[in-house]
């Protein structure tokens, strides 16, 4: 099945992109990098795949040291006329097995810049650590996620809530069509292969494998992951017991009720976190940009995908039954999947999302997300209760220079008007389904610029 995704047009423009560099796509294994080249080299008259884990295909990066000599090798190989490189891709997959072959992008930059050359591959945190002259400058980035919420409604060809899901706002009559298949999404998650089961079968018991599968594949990956046998135990019981911490905030001493000390558990989560598949989201405590995470303080675990968290708490067939997720593990799943929308936004950087925090001895307070807008750091609640109850939004509010507020919830879309309990401040309040979590940067500056400039005409 070929899956849409929407990093696809940043690959048509790079492809056309006069200043052209060697593209390395980044992401955890399984999230589709493979899939995505192979469909996307139909575009090209020639095209080479390396994988660098077959020793026939690794052997090129050993056996040359010269870029043109190992380009002209691979083309007569490949029954390829010298006079065709530029209409040629080269796909290097798995270049993390190659500190070789990562050095060498250099040099198809710098010699041969009229070929085209795509390298992907997972664990490249930890393969750059071991290379002396990383090609800085001669590379460009892309980074691929699971399936986010509208390119698991393009696999489905679920036309009609795509068109409702790109109009801002969305038309109320869509509410109901679109919360049901995101609670659909929600529990089954966006790794391509558990996707593309599920739309082959539509039956959760036909996904069990497939999990397992994956998750298998990355606890085998575990080696590659850590320095020694130690760090390997370790992080084997991170990956068995993180799926139990997803509604906390966590401490590194002793984690997931082990003897372990905070020095070695921080150490396996940062090699988890580098690998994409369990990562740490830290706090801030401030209201104005710029937003810096403050990393001693405690973090939230990210997992690559929420329907793995959803099938290692065994709680699928559950969340079937609910009508709102909102509640689901503690009020926890919907805060970690809009987290998981947003960062499946960042194509050229990447970058998590922060949380925000205001610690207190008698009133601590926790606001699930912050998006920064222009001159503004947005807050953002995700729950299900009734506005009454947002104590730390309100006190978000009553500390920062605007009065801008979004609350992300299983309700229809609207802007409110409201006054803190405390302090009598005045803010607009966008109430927003949370299957928009993947439209939120859009949703907010049609909140905010169009507050402002209907202001802006009033006092005209």
């Amino acid at each position: 099945m070929d899956f849409k995704r929407h990093i696809y047009s940043h690959l048509e423009k790079w492809k056309k992109s006069p200043g052209r560099k060697p593209l390395i796509l980044r992401g955890a294994r399984q999230v589709g990098k493979t899939t995505l080249v192979n469909e996307f080299a139909k575009s090209y008259p020639h095209r080479i795949a390396l994988n660098l884990e077959r020793p026939t295909d690794i052997r090129y990066f050993k056996q040359f040291d010269d870029a043109k000599t190992l380009v002209n090798a691979l083309f007569a190989t490949n029954n390829i006329s010298s006079g065709q490189v530029k209409d040629t891709l080269l796909f290097i997959d798995e270049i993390q097995e190659s500190p070789e072959a990562i050095a060498m992008l250099r040099y198809f930059y710098e010699d041969i810049p009229q070929l085209h050359v795509i390298a992907a591959g997972s664990l490249l945190e930890h393969a750059i650590r071991n290379i002396k002259s990383f090609p800085v400058g001669r590379v460009e980035y892309l980074y691929l996620h699971p399936l986010n919420f509208p390119e698991y409604l393009k696999a489905g060809n679920h036309t009609g809530a795509l068109e409702q899901l790109a109009k801002i706002p969305v038309e109320p009559y869509a509410h109901s069509l679109l919360l049901d298949q995101f609670h659909r999404y929600a529990i089954i998650g966006g790794m391509p292969e558990v996707v593309a089961t599920y739309l082959k079968t539509e039956s959760l018991a036909d996904l069990v494998k497939v999990y397992e599968s994956i998750w298998s594949t990355y606890k085998n990956d575990i080696e590659k992951y850590a320095s020694n046998t130690s760090e390997a135990r370790i992080i084997r019981h991170i990956m068995d017991t993180a799926p139990l911490y997803l509604d906390q905030r966590i401490k590194f001493q002793n984690f997931g009720n082990s003897n372990y000390r905070s020095r070695e558990v921080g150490e396996a989560m940062r090699n988890l976190n580098d690998a994409r598949v369990i990562q740490l989201v830290y706090p801030t405590t401030q209201t104005e940009p710029p937003i810096r995470p403050d990393i001693k303080k405690s973090p939230r675990l990210q997992f690559l995908d929420t329907g793995f968290v959803n099938y290692e708490l065994k709680i699928q067939p559950e969340l079937l039954e609910l009508k709102d997720l909102s509640n689901a593990v503690k009020g926890a799943l919907i805060p970690h999947l809009v987290t998981q929308e947003m960062i499946s936004l960042n194509t050229f950087i990447y970058k998590k999302p922060n949380f925000w925090v205001r610690e207190k001895t008698q009133a601590s307070s926790e606001i699930d997300l912050l998006i920064p807008y222009k001159d503004k750091i947005i807050p953002v609640e995700v729950k299900s209760g009734a506005t009454g109850t947002l104590r730390s939004l309100h006190r978000f509010i009553e500390q920062c220079p605007h009065n801008y507020a979004v609350r992300m919830y299983s309700g229809n879309f609207s802007i409110e008007e409201h006054h803190t309990p405390v302090e009598n401040k005045p803010y607009l309040l966008m109430n927003l389904p949370y299957y928009l979590a993947s439209k939120l940067p859009g949703y907010i500056a049609y909140f905010i610029d169009g507050t402002e400039n209907r202001y802006a005409e009033a006092d005209i």
